[in-house]
Parts: C-alpha cells; sequence; structure tokens
C-alpha cells in the first residue's frame, strides 16, 4: 500500500488533537495544521499547501463552532464553514484526492419528532451555524470532490472547551444546578471519533465509500441525563442537579430537540463498533483525572 500525505486541518481543536494521537505510528506522512499553518480561508494558500506536499487526502477538522455567537458572527461562520470548505474541496480534486469532512447533527434544526436521523432524511437548519455547515456540505457536494462527510454530534474531549470538562467543574463547585432535559442526543467521545476516521484512512476504506455518514456514540440521552452521569462517574455527589425547560435559558438559536444519529450506514459500510457512550465517558473522565484535572 503506497504510503500518502495526510493535510489535516483545525489540528488544535478536540478532533484534531484526537487525531494526533490516532495517527501517531502511521507509515502515512500526516501534515497537521491550524489557522497559524495554514489559512484555510485563502484559497491560493490552500492550493499551494496540497501541491507541494502532493496531499492525496485532506480532513477537515476546522469549524466555526459557536452556535450562538455565530447568530451575530454569520459572515465570519459562512467564510469558515462553507467557503474555507469549498477551498479545501477544490484544491484536493484538483490534486487527485479526497476530501473527509466533519459536519453536524446541527444541519437538522428543531423538532422532527423521537426517531434517529438518518442520512437521507431532508435537512431543515434553524440557525446560522447549521446552515452554515449546510452550505459546507452542499459546496463540497457542487465541486464534484470525491468525499466522505461525517456528521456528528456533542463532541467532547479531555481538550479544549467542552461540555463534559465544563460540567466536571460545575458539579464539583456549586451546590445546586440546572440542566435541560428536553433536548436529547448522544455524547461523542472525539477519540472514538479520530479512531473510526484513522481506520478509514489507514485502511483506504474511503476509496468507493464517498458519501454522508453519521457517528456519534451508540445510546441517547439528555443534557440532564448526560450531566448526571458525568458527576457519577467524577464522584461529584454534593451538587443538586435539576432537570428544566430550555426555555428557561435565554439564546438566540433554536436547538435540536432530538438530533440522535442513526449509524446504520456507517457500521454497515466500515464495519467499525461504535463504543456506547457511557463507556467512552468514563475512559475520558479516567484519562482527565489521572492527568490531575
Amino acid at each position: 500500500m503506497e504510503d500518502k500525505n495526510i493535510l489535516v486541518t483545525g489540528a488544535n481543536g478536540q478532533l484534531g488533537m484526537a487525531m494526533r494521537k490516532a495517527a501517531q505510528g502511521s507509515a502515512d506522512r500526516y501534515i497537521f495544521t491550524d489557522v497559524t499553518e495554514l489559512d484555510i480561508t485563502d484559497a491560493d494558500a490552500v492550493r499551494k499547501m496540497v501541491k507541494e506536499n502532493d496531499v492525496k487526502v485532506i480532513l477537515n477538522c476546522a469549524a466555526y463552532t459557536n452556535v450562538d455567537k455565530a447568530e451575530s458572527d454569520a459572515e465570519f461562520a459562512e467564510l469558515l464553514n462553507a467557503t474555507a470548505v469549498r477551498n479545501l474541496a477544490e484544491a484536493v480534486k484538483e490534486n487527485g484526492g479526497t476530501l473527509i469532512h466533519v459536519s453536524t447533527d446541527y444541519v437538522f434544526g428543531g423538532s422532527q419528532g423521537n426517531t434517529p436521523r438518518t442520512e437521507e432524511e431532508p435537512v431543515n437548519p434553524t440557525g446560522v451555524y447549521g446552515l452554515t455547515k449546510l452550505h459546507g456540505e452542499q459546496a463540497i457536494a457542487e465541486s464534484g470532490v470525491k468525499a466522505l462527510i461525517f456528521r456528528t454530534a456533542w463532541l467532547y474531549s479531555e481538550t479544549g472547551k467542552n461540555f463534559v470538562r465544563t460540567m466536571l467543574d460545575l458539579t464539583a463547585t456549586k451546590p445546586q444546578l440546572k440542566v435541560v432535559f428536553d433536548q436529547c442526543g448522544t455524547p461523542t467521545y472525539a477519540q472514538d471519533l479520530a479512531d473510526a476516521i484513522f481506520h478509514i484512512i489507514e485502511n483506504r476504506r474511503y476509496e468507493g465509500n464517498e458519501g454522508i455518514y453519521h457517528y456519534s456514540n451508540e445510546g441517547v440521552c439528555s443534557w440532564y441525563d448526560f450531566t448526571k452521569v458525568i458527576a457519577e462517574i467524577a464522584g461529584n455527589r454534593e451538587c443538586d442537579i435539576l432537570p428544566c425547560h430550555s426555555d428557561e435559558f435565554s439564546s438566540p438559536v433554536t436547538r435540536p430537540s432530538y438530533s440522535v444519529l442513526d449509524k446504520t450506514k456507517f457500521r454497515n459500510t466500515f464495519g467499525l463498533k461504535v463504543p456506547y457512550w457511557t463507556d467512552s465517558l468514563r475512559v475520558c473522565i479516567g484519562n482527565l483525572k489521572s492527568a490531575g484535572n
């Protein structure tokens, strides 16, 4: 199997950091970049990077992910989530390569029943973040590049700002906490997603399997349930965690009320086991505790 040059964007984010760990020891040459090494909104810079390094696979982990702030920062969100994605797609297509892109459950928008979302379901984003991520998916399709899109949800890890790290801190320091119980989905441990993508790249399973896939951990919970399990695993028993409705928190965005992703297509295509959410959460919190966090 011929070794390839793999470009990873957004390499300092949660998924990018997890990919750094997953790719250790690979015979392929991974080029990890963030905005200081490569501005993906600059089409010429992207094309130059891809051509000079003969990049055959781009894994795009970069994104504008601040859901609330995107409402007042729509232009930049569109630039990073759609225009930059088009730049990556066109550059790697010119070099005869493949784009692997990470998208989101937010393309489905608000209430659409309580059946896990399949890749074929109609999309209907209700906020700027979801809309710009959908524009990114559309830019990939319009470019004609060979591509795999992985929609994920509720991403967390040992690094960066995320729900798990925030709740570990709050449940350890607050006597009482209110968390919404009317939004359901599935947490996704970034290392699980990174390991799955790495396996697909390492074994060239992206070849001939282009399309959209859903990936989160298995199972379903509300943010309230998620918080209760975080506190239980961490041993933070002093905090009184109470369920509340979404409308008790002001937000400019209507978040998906049920965004569980159906992983059937992913499992059937790649034959990979998807870990259950509480099992992966225990791994992450165990790693944080052993690291002294």
